[in-house]
């Protein structure tokens, strides 16, 4: 999908991995890249067993319908 130039908020994965970097690296001090590896997996693991499917998408929105016009390149 492309995406705009810094528009890096627009892609869903970008959320997950600023999440790792809070969660897991942020104000941490790990001594050998074992234990950031350890940190990562468990919140990793964390997240996953609590996911939840996307949802939220704008079903309604006037940019999902075919005539929507479209001004692309």
């Amino acid at each position: 999908m492309f995406l705009t130039t810094y528009a890096s908020w627009l892609n869903w994965i970008e959320a997950e991995f600023a999440a790792v970097r809070y969660f897991a690296l942020s104000g941490t001090d790990h001594r050998t890249h074992a234990e950031q590896d350890t940190a990562i997996g468990a919140y990793i693991r964390w997240r996953n067993y609590r996911a939840q499917p996307k949802s939220g998408f704008v079903i309604n929105s006037k940019i999902r319908h075919p005539d929507y016009p479209f001004k692309g390149a």
